[in-house]
C-alpha cells in the first residue's frame, strides 16, 4: 500500500497500548530507520548506516515508526500483497483461551494504571527492556520445545501454526504458542529479581583478600580497604570506580581485589572483565588462573576466535614444558569456595541447553573480549541480547583500557556502561592513561542508567541517590559520592592533578628526541625507500647509546622497536631495509610484525617476542637458545634485533625494548608505545632512547590531506574544527610533551577555553574526545510546551549525534537507530579471508579465498594463487648484514603443529593458516617473514 508509510501507529496509540505494541513489534528485532531511496535507485540493506542522517531524526522516534522500519517493501502488486491480509481461519483473538488470558492480564494492567505513581512506561528503559527480555527469553525457550508433555494443550484441530522444526516440519500450533509464551513470560518476569542470587559466586577467596608482601603492590591494600568501606553504600547506590595505576603495578589483580571488596562477603563476587584485544584477554585470563588458581568453573575466558585461544594455550603448554613459565600458583589450590548456585532457577532452566550460554553466564569471573557483552545494546536481533543483559544484571563490570578503543567505538562502549547502570551493575574503568572527557562521559551514562534502576529497584524509589565514586593509583586513593556532572568533574580533575604532580617527580626511563624528516621533492615511488634509510640511521644511533653487552661474546646487543602507522608502507619499508642492509661490523635481525600474517605465523611471532622481550632479568635474554644461536653464528660486534611493527605492538603485549623509532600518529599512540621502552627496568636514562620523526609518511605521500588519521585523531571529513594546520610535531607539541614521555598529557588537559585543536596535538585529542563523549550546549535547550506535554527532558539535538545521545535523547533506546548509525567496530573497507592450504603433495602451499556465501555443495575454498598472489622471493630478504629474525618457513611450522595435534595437514591449515586482509583488485604480495601486503 503506497499510503502505508504515512501510517504511524505509535503516534495515535494511548500510552499503555504503545508499550504493548512496542513489545509485540520488537520481541524479534528492534526497529531501524529505513533508508531514503528518493535520491537514488540503489536499494541499501535495511539496518545499514544512513548517509543523510541528521541528529534531529533521533527525536520522537517511536511516533515516527511505520511499516518500512520493519521490512522494506519489495512488491506493490495487489494480487501478491492481498493474501497477506486475508485470514480465512481467523486470528487467535477469537480463541476462548486466548481471550480469557488477555482479559485477566488487561484487568491487572488497568489496576496498575490506577495507581498514583503510574507513569508512561515507554519513557522507562528499565521497565520496557526487562519486559522485552522476559518476552524474548520465553519465546526463545518455548519455540524450541518439541516434547508434547512440556507444552500447553489446546485444540488439536486448530488450523494455524506458529513455527517449524528443522526440515520445515510444522511444530507448534499458533494458539498454543501464544499462550505458552505468555505463561513462560510471567514465570521469567517473576524470577528476574532473584536471578542474581541464584548464580554461582566466588566466596571468601584467599588470594583476593590477602595483603601484599611486595611494597610495590601495597597500594592495592589501601584501594581494597577503601572499597570495603564503601561496600554497603555501593550496594544501595551503585559504584563507579577509576583505577589509574601505572603499568607494572598490578592493576589486573587490583581490579579483582577491589570488586571482591565491594561484594557482600556472605554472598560472594560476580564480575565480568571486558577487554578490547583477544591477546590481552587471553593474557588476563591466564594471569587470573596463575595468580589465583581458579578452575574452569570459577573462571570463564571468552575470545572471538577459538583458533586464537587454542594456539595461545598450546604456546603456554610449551612454555611450561621448557621451564620458561612457572607452573605454581601464588595461593593454595583451595583458595576459594565456589557457591554453585541454584540450577533449578526458572531462568537457568530456560538457558542451560546451550553450553556456551551457560559458560558465559554461570562462571563467577568472566574474562572476555567486549564484543561478548556489547550485544546487550548493539544487536538488532533480540535473541543475541538475552545473555549479555543477564550477565550485566547478575554481576559487576570492569572495562580494561577503555581509552584504547577507536573514537568511533566509544558510543557503543557508552551504551554498554549506560546499560550496566540500568541493570544494577557496578563499574570499574582501568587504565593509566584515561582522559577526563572519556571518564566523565562514561560516568554520566552510568549515572543516568542508575537513576532508572533506582527508580524501579531502589529502597527509596522516589529519591535520587548519588553514585559511590572512587579513584585509585599507586600513590593515592580518593572517594566521594557524586550525583551530577560538575561534582564528578571537579573530583576527577583534583585526583588527576595530584597524579600529574607525582608522575612529574618519577624517574625518567624514557627520553625522546625529535628527528627531522624531509621527503619533499622526492618521487613518490622513492619516498618509502628514503624513509627506510632514515629509519636505519635512527636505529643505529640509538643502538650506540642503548646497547647491552653479551657476557659470553662481548658483542654489543640491543632490542629495538620501529613503529609505523600503516601496514602497506611498512611492507615496502621492510623490503627496502633488506636491500640497504647494514654497515660493516653491524648485523640486523629484522622481525616484521603486524596483523596480516596467517594466524599460525603471527602466533609464532608473538610467542618469540613474548619470551625474548621479558626483561625482568635483563641479562637472561642472552641465554635464550634462539638469541644465542643468532649471536654465535655471526661475527659482527654490533647486533641489532629490530621489530618493525604496525600499531599492533603498542598495546596488549608485555614487551620491554631498549629503544624505539616512531612514525607518529597521535599522542595516545606515542604514550602507549613509550610504555614498551624499558618497561621492566626502573633505572634513569640520560640519553634519548626514543627517536620521534617530526612528521609521518602520510603527510609526504598525500601532502594536502589530513595526516594524523587512520590511525589518529585528525578529522578527515569536511569538519574543519579538527583539521591540523601543520603536520610537524615541532609545531604541534611543546618540548615537555615529548622530551620525557608519560601519561601526563592525557591525564590533565589545558583549560578548555585555551584549547587550540587545529594547532596542538594534545588539544586535538581532548577536543575530539569531548566532542564524542559529552553533551554539548545545543543538547540542553529550554523545553517548549510540547516537550513538557510529551514528558521530554530535552529538546531534540541540533548537533551531531554522539555517545551522550544514548542517555540524553528520550526514548532513543526504543529503537536500534543509534547502533545503526554508530556501529561498533564497523568495517570502513571491505575485508576478505584468505588461507594458505597445502598442495596435494604437501610440499608447498597454495593461496585460497574463503567464500562463506557459496552453496554448501561447492567448495568454500577457491584457489587464487596464480591470479592474485605475488610471492616475494627469499633473495629479496638477503641483503648485506641483515637477516630475518624468526621462522620463515610456513609449511614447516604448519607440519610441526599438525604433528603435535595429530591431525591432517589440510585440516590444520584451514584452522590456523587463515588471514583477514582488505579486498584488493590487484591481489597481494606475500612472504612468511613479511606477511601480506597489497600488490602494486
Amino acid at each position: 500500500d503506497p499510503e502505508a508509510s504515512r501510517d504511524k501507529p505509535f503516534a495515535r496509540l494511548p500510552p499503555m497500548a504503545r508499550a504493548v505494541g512496542w513489545l509485540v513489534l520488537t520481541h524479534h528485532r528492534l526497529p531501524v530507520m529505513p533508508p531514503d531511496t528518493s535520491h537514488n535507485d540503489s536499494r541499501p540493506r535495511l539496518g545499514s548506516k544512513l548517509d543523510r542522517f541528521q541528529s534531529g531524526q533521533l527525536y520522537d522516534l517511536l511516533q515516527r515508526i511505520d511499516c518500512r522500519w520493519n521490512e522494506l517493501p519489495s512488491e506493490t502488486r495487489h494480487d501478491i500483497i492481498e493474501p497477506y491480509w486475508t485470514f480465512p481461519h481467523g486470528l487467535p483473538v477469537t480463541v476462548p483461551a486466548w481471550r480469557k488470558r488477555a482479559a485477566r492480564i488487561a484487568k491487572r494492567l488497568l489496576d496498575l494504571m490506577a495507581l498514583p505513581d503510574h507513569h508512561d512506561w515507554t519513557a522507562d528503559p528499565y521497565v520496557m527492556h526487562l519486559a522485552r527480555l522476559g518476552l524474548m527469553l520465553a519465546d526463545h525457550h518455548y519455540s524450541r520445545l518439541s516434547e508434547v508433555q512440556q507444552r500447553e494443550h489446546f485444540d488439536p484441530n486448530y488450523p494455524l501454526h506458529a513455527n517449524t522444526r528443522d526440515g520445515g516440519v510444522l511444530n507448534q500450533k499458533l494458539d498454543e504458542h501464544l499462550l505458552g509464551v505468555a505463561k513462560h513470560s510471567a514465570i521469567v518476569a517473576h524470577a528476574l529479581p532473584g536471578f542474581a542470587d541464584s548464580l554461582p559466586r566466588l566466596v571468601r577467596h584467599k588470594g583476593l583478600r590477602q595483603r601484599s608482601a611486595d611494597p610495590r603492590y601495597r597500594w592495592q591494600d589501601r584501594a581494597t580497604d577503601t572499597a570495603t568501606g564503601m561496600r554497603e553504600r555501593a550496594a544501595r547506590q551503585g559504584a563507579f570506580i577509576v583505577n589509574m595505576a601505572s603499568t607494572g603495578r598490578g592493576k589486573t589483580l587490583a581490579n579483582a581485589r577491589i570488586m571482591n571488596a565491594l561484594a557482600d562477603p556472605a554472598k560472594g563476587m560476580r564480575c565480568a572483565f571486558a577487554l578490547g584485544l583477544r591477546t590481552l584477554t587471553l593474557q588476563t585470563g591466564q594471569a587470573f588462573r596463575d595468580l589465583l588458581n581458579l578452575s574452569d568453573d570459577q573462571l570463564a575466558v571468552r575470545v572471538g576466535g577459538a583458533a586464537n585461544r587454542e594456539l595461545f594455550e598450546l604456546r603456554a603448554e610449551e612454555a611450561e614444558r621448557t621451564g620458561s613459565a612457572s607452573t605454581l600458583g601464588l595461593i593454595p589450590e583451595d583458595g576459594g569456595v565456589l557457591f554453585e548456585g541454584n540450577d533449578q532457577h526458572p531462568l537457568l532452566q530456560r538457558l542451560t541447553h546451550e553450553p556456551r550460554v551457560r559458560a558465559l553466564l554461570a562462571a563467577p569471573l568472566l574474562v572476555c573480549t567486549v564484543d561478548h557483552l556489547t550485544p546487550a545494546t548493539e544487536s538488532q536481533r533480540g535473541g543475541h541480547q538475552i545473555v549479555p543483559m543477564l550477565r550485566l544484571m547478575s554481576g559487576d563490570l570492569v572495562l580494561d583500557e577503555p581509552d584504547d578503543f577507536d573514537l568511533t567505538d566509544l558510543p557503543a562502549l557508552t551504551r554498554l556502561v549506560h546499560w550496566a547502570g540500568l541493570l544494577g551493575a557496578r563499574v570499574l574503568l582501568s587504565s593509566a592513561t584515561l582522559p577526563p572527557a572519556l571518564v566523565e562521559g562514561l560516568f554520566l551514562a552510568y549515572l543516568d542508567g542508575r537513576v532508572w534502576f533506582q527508580r524501579n529497584r531502589g529502597d527509596r524509589p522516589g529519591e535520587q541517590q548519588a553514585v559511590c565514586c572512587a579513584w585509585f593509583d599507586e600513590f593515592d586513593q580518593q572517594q566521594i559520592d557524586s550525583g551530577d556532572a560538575d561534582g564528578f568533574r571537579s573530583a576527577h580533575l583534583e585526583f588527576a592533578q595530584r597524579r600529574h604532580q607525582r608522575l612529574d617527580k618519577e624517574t625518567a626511563r624514557r627520553r625522546s628526541e625529535l628527528l627531522p624528516l624531509s621527503l619533499v621533492g622526492i618521487e613518490r615511488s622513492a619516498i618509502r625507500t628514503e624513509f627506510a634509510g632514515k629509519l636505519r640511521e635512527a636505529a643505529l644511533r640509538l643502538h650506540e647509546t642503548q646497547h647491552g653487552i653479551d657476557p659470553h661474546s662481548g658483542k654489543r646487543i640491543s632490542f629495538g622497536l620501529v613503529r609505523m602507522a600503516n601496514i602497506d608502507p611498512l611492507f615496502d619499508v621492510a623490503l627496502a631495509l633488506y636491500r640497504q642492509g647494514a654497515p660493516d661490523g653491524v648485523r640486523i635481525h629484522l622481525c616484521v610484525y603486524h596483523a596480516r600474517f596467517p594466524l599460525l605465523i603471527r602466533s609464532d611471532i608473538e610467542r618469540r617476542l613474548d619470551l625474548t622481550l621479558d626483561r625482568k632479568r635483563p641479562d637472561a635474554v642472552f641465554a635464550r637458545p634462539e638469541i644465542r644461536h643468532a649471536l654465535d653464528s655471526s661475527t659482527e660486534p654490533d647486533q641489532l634485533f629490530v621489530v618493525l611493527a604496525s600499531p599492533v605492538a603498542e598495546v596488549g603485549r608485555d614487551h620491554d625494548y631498549d629503544w624505539a623509532v616512531v612514525e607518529p600518529s597521535s599522542m595516545r599512540s606515542l604514550i602507549q608505545l613509550a610504555g614498551r621502552v624499558r618497561r621492566h627496568r626502573d633505572e634513569t636514562v640520560t640519553d634519548p632512547n626514543i627517536m620521534l620523526f617530526n612528521s609521518n609518511l602520510r603527510h609526504f605521500e598525500h601532502p594536502h590531506e589530513p595526516a594524523f588519521c587512520k590511525p589518529g585523531f585528525e578529522g578527515y571529513n569536511s569538519d574543519q574544527r579538527f583539521r591540523l594546520l601543520s603536520h610537524a610535531l615541532s609545531d604541534l607539541l611543546e618540548p615537555h610533551e615529548y622530551q620525557i614521555i608519560d601519561a601526563r598529557p592525557r591525564l590533565l588537559p589545558r583549560p578548555q577555553s585555551e584549547w587550540q585543536p587545529t594547532r596542538r596535538l594534545t588539544d586535538l585529542e581532548h577536543a575530539r574526545l569531548a566532542d564524542t563523549m559529552l553533551p554539548s550546549p545545543s543538547n540542553t535547550q529550554p523545553l517548549g510546551d510540547r516537550d513538557i506535554r510529551l514528558g521530554h527532558r530535552t529538546r531534540p539535538p541540533t548537533n551531531a549525534a554522539n555517545a551522550a545521545s544514548q542517555w540524553r535523547v528520550p526514548q532513543v533506546w526504543l529503537s536500534a537507530v543509534l547502533p545503526q548509525q554508530q556501529p561498533f567496530r564497523a568495517e570502513t573497507f571491505r575485508q576478505i579471508e584468505l588461507v594458505l592450504l597445502p598442495n596435494e603433495d604437501e610440499d608447498d602451499y597454495v593461496l585460497h579465498r574463503i567464500e562463506p556465501t557459496m552453496p554448501r555443495r561447492q567448495s568454500l575454498y577457491i584457489p587464487i594463487e596464480n591470479s592474485m598472489l605475488c610471492r616475494i622471493p627469499d633473495a629479496a630478504l638477503s641483503g648485506p648484514g641483515i637477516q630475518p629474525w624468526g621462522e620463515t618457513d610456513y609449511l614447516r611450522a604448519l607440519t610441526t603443529l599438525a604433528e603435535s595435534r595429530d591431525e591432517p595437514l589440510d585440516r590444520c591449515a584451514k584452522r590456523y593458516g587463515t588471514v583477514t586482509v582488505p579486498a584488493s583488485e590487484h591481489g597481494w604480495r606475500f612472504h612468511p617473514a613479511l606477511g601480506f601486503g597489497e600488490a602494486k
